[in-house]
């Protein structure tokens, strides 16, 4: 019997690690996969007043076991039908969350913070697992009521870069699209040598001439990124002008999704995430995907 991989969700018994589980427990319902919650950390004591008031115990008395159990709950709570498993980790939680996609499905953080500007911010566990997992990484975002919004909520924005054929990104954003009857929005970004040169618009004269053959050039972009995609999945193509982390940021208000692809180079050991993706992951209103592109 084939055992599905799991849907893997790093918990810290943190306001933005329960939207995670939420997210991530609504997923794996969506995929038929098993959930795991994994707690990591070097510390024996969780020091958060959310889960200690939920508990009724001072932070300090609450114990990684007590948040990995309160996260199955929820998560049981929330989607009965979904098996989950529970894992503690006396480990830096970066370390152990990449380890752990190696045999998963899809990894899901949240971001650290306390509202506000705090929270606009990514913390360095997700930004570390985002550029080093070997699965498609999901960093919760877009909320701070302590409520994720459904996994089915809203269309799936892909972002086109380079290579555009048949990209991964792409394949895994049709992929979720299918599986929450959602629409696939493919938006590429293109610059006019012109107006990135000067940073002020070309005017008509220029851009009618070079202009179009730069904004055509998009269009056919997205056209071979999306040759492959089936008939069932509705498509929207947008070409935008201008830098693409402000086309993508922009897409994402009305996303329930947005994709992104981050190069994999073999051997090497930094922080994988281009400028583009750095800037969404901290600044996009809706979850962002992260899918490795391996060259």
């Amino acid at each position: 019997m084939t055992v599905e991989p799991p849907v893997v969700v790093g918990v810290d018994g943190s306001e933005a690690g329960l939207r995670a589980v939420d997210w991530a427990v609504d997923e794996a319902a969506l995929r038929g996969a098993p959930l795991r919650l994994v707690y990591a950390s070097l510390w024996e004591r969780y020091e958060g007043a959310h889960l200690a008031r939920d508990l009724g115990e001072p932070g300090g008395r609450v114990r990684a076991e007590d948040v990995v159990a309160s996260a199955a709950r929820r998560a049981a709570g929330r989607r009965s039908e979904v098996k989950v498993t529970t894992a503690v980790v006396s480990e830096e939680p970066e370390y152990t969350l990449v380890r752990e996609s190696r045999n998963a499905a899809l990894l899901v953080t949240g971001t650290r913070g306390r509202g506000g500007m705090a929270e606009a911010l990514l913390g360095s566990v997700s930004l570390t697992v985002a550029g080093h997992a070997h699965c498609p990484v999901v960093v919760v975002r877009g909320s701070h009521d302590n409520r994720a919004v459904p996994a089915t909520h809203g269309r799936v924005v892909v972002g086109v870069g380079e290579p555009p054929v048949a990209s991964a990104a792409v394949r895994f954003a049709v992929e979720e699209a299918r599986l929450r009857g959602a629409a696939v929005s493919a938006v590429r970004a293109w610059r006019h040598p012109v107006r990135e040169a000067s940073g002020h618009r070309a005017p008509d004269s220029v851009r009618g001439g070079s202009g179009r053959s730069y904004e055509r050039e998009a269009v056919e972009a997205l056209a071979k990124a999306l040759r492959d995609v089936p008939a069932d999945v509705e498509v929207l193509r947008s070409t935008v002008e201008g830098p693409a982390r402000s086309a993508l940021v922009d897409a994402s208000h009305d996303a329930g999704l947005l994709v992104l692809g981050a190069r994999r180079r073999h051997r090497h050991f930094g922080l994988q995430l281009g400028r583009v993706a750095h800037g969404v992951l901290h600044h996009s209103a809706c979850p962002v995907a992260v899918v490795p592109e391996y060259v």
